[in-house]
């Protein structure tokens, strides 16, 4: 009997869960990390419908999303619309 793959996507099933899941990466991950959720995201939302809200290609969202790729910030924030994000600052603490 084989294992199968654990994807992170197939349990982000509601905004809130996708914020929590956002916020953890933020709070703890680094730049790659904080992409790849993105990416996760995007996947549990769906792919096609993203690529259409943000105006890109299915094949250039996945490869803004890949590892390793160097992404413009206007991408991410265009990302992070369509996946119903937003950026808040808050004061840090010390």
């Amino acid at each position: 009997m084989g294992s199968s793959k654990f994807e992170i996507a197939d349990y982000l099933e509601s905004k809130e869960m996708i914020a929590e899941y956002l916020n953890t990466v933020l709070e703890e991950g680094d730049n790659a990390d904080v992409i790849n959720a993105i990416g996760h995201i995007a996947k549990a939302i769906g792919m096609t419908k993203i690529a259409e809200e943000t105006g890109m290609s299915r094949p250039s969202l996945y490869k803004a999303l890949s590892d390793g790729a160097k992404q413009q910030f206007a991408t991410i924030m265009n990302v992070l619309k369509a996946i119903g994000g937003q950026i808040q600052v808050n004061p840090a603490t010390s």
